[in-house]
Formats: C-alpha cells, sequence, structure tokens
C-alpha cells in the first residue's frame, strides 16, 4: 500500500515504522501544519492525530480516494459528521481503539451487563498518561456505550462534594500520570461480591498494530463505514 500518516508526535512515528516494517511506502508524516506538502494521491491515510486535522484529511480523502482509518479521540459531532459523510464515497474505518484486547472486552461488556446490571453497581475507571489532552478517554466512552447502549442510565463523570445516595447512575472516573498507555477497568458491585474486568496496554505498539491491520483490511473493501466488529467478524 501507499500509506500517508496523519500526526508528526510519537504515534505518527511509530505508525510510520511499522507499516514500513510491514512493507508498505510511507509518503511521511502530516498535520494542518505541512498539509499541502501531500499532494500525491495514496491507498489509505492512517491518522491518529488531533481534531483541527480531520476537515482537511476527511477533504483529501473524498478528492483522491484514498481509504481512511480514523484513531483519534476527543471528538465532536462536526468531526464525526464529517467521517460519516465521508463513508458515503469511501471506505472508511473508525475505532477509538485499535487493540484487539480492547475489542474482545467491549463484546464481553455488551454481553455481562444485561445479566448483572438489576442486580450490580457500575462504575469505570481509566488511566492514561500525563500528556493525553482528552476525558475520558475515546476508549472509555466506546466501553461505555457498550453498557449503555440505549443511554438508560446518568453517566456521571467524576463525583464531588454531598453528592448523596447513589442514583440510576454509571460512574466515570479518568486518572492521568507518567507514561502509562492506557488502562481501563470496568467494575460491577453487588452485594457482598464484586466482579473486575480490566484491560491494560503496556505500549503504543498494541494500538499500532492494530492500525496498520486494519489499513490492510481497509483497502480491499467497498466504501463505507467499517469498525473492529466487522474485522472480528472477517
Amino acid at each position: 500500500m501507499k500509506v500517508a500518516v496523519i500526526g508528526c508526535g510519537r504515534m505518527g512515528t511509530l505508525l510510520k515504522t511499522t507499516s514500513e516494517a510491514h512493507g508498505h511506502e510511507v509518503l511521511g508524516n502530516f498535520d494542518i501544519f505541512n498539509k499541502d506538502q501531500l499532494t500525491e494521491k495514496v491507498d489509505v491515510v492512517i491518522d491518529f492525530s488531533h481534531r483541527d486535522n480531520v476537515s482537511w484529511v476527511c477533504e483529501y480523502c473524498k478528492a483522491s480516494g484514498a481509504s481512511l482509518v480514523m484513531g483519534t479521540t476527543g471528538l465532536q459531532e462536526e468531526h464525526m459528521n464529517a467521517i460519516q459523510e465521508l463513508s458515503q464515497t469511501n471506505a472508511v474505518f473508525f475505532s477509538y481503539n485499535y487493540s484487539y484486547g480492547v475489542a474482545v472486552l467491549r463484546k464481553a461488556l455488551q454481553m455481562l451487563t444485561p445479566m448483572l446490571e438489576e442486580e450490580f453497581d457500575m462504575e469505570m475507571v481509566e488511566k492514561h498518561h500525563n500528556q493525553k489532552a482528552d476525558a475520558p478517554s475515546g476508549t472509555a466512552i466506546m466501553l461505555l456505550n457498550a453498557m449503555d447502549p440505549d443511554n438508560k442510565y446518568e453517566h456521571v463523570y467524576g463525583r464531588e462534594g454531598m453528592i448523596g445516595k447513589r442514583g440510576h447512575e454509571i460512574g466515570i472516573s479518568a486518572l492521568r500520570g507518567g507514561t502509562v498507555a492506557g488502562e481501563h477497568t470496568v467494575y460491577y458491585f453487588g452485594q457482598d461480591e464484586t466482579i473486575t474486568i480490566s484491560h491494560n496496554a503496556t505500549s503504543r505498539q498494541i494500538f499500532v498494530n492494530g492500525a496498520v491491520k486494519a489499513a490492510e483490511y481497509l483497502v480491499k473493501q467497498n466504501p463505507g463505514y467499517y469498525t473492529m466488529d466487522n474485522m472480528l467478524e472477517a
């Protein structure tokens, strides 16, 4: 494949070197400051950068016909709308987390929550490095949606003060520090028992490997919107 990587930081560097190790040609690392240098057509764009890049990246893909693997977090409605619109004409792969283990965790939460929610209180804690800009993480939001797809619960992001008795809610807490690549733990608190399910990423490489695998999968697909579920079932 011919690849363009969006983002010039550590993730962008890992995406470039890993893509090249898989035998793909990488034109370079691009962002909003050097986007004019991306003049050639590529087979796929891999974007794990910042939401400020979403608009021009979608415009480039639409004009060039490139497929898009999107892993940027902290997106707002306008960004998601642009990505969804692009999927009408281009192949688009979207996930907040490209780890195979997290994909399986999400499936597990979809299965477990309906069996436990009547008798158990549910909480989530996510941990990331001290450079992460958004909170809660995109992965935490993805897992929360798996637990509560119909928005039946109030989502409480942190607690402070005289909050009173717990309501019909799921609590989400975000911790930031050091070099933690990513840890997500879901708790089901019952009467005299607790079920804990956790995923711990020890390096960013697992996300990079998943993104490159997604790119290799995506270039074989027709225009449309694809997720980790599609790749797991392929």
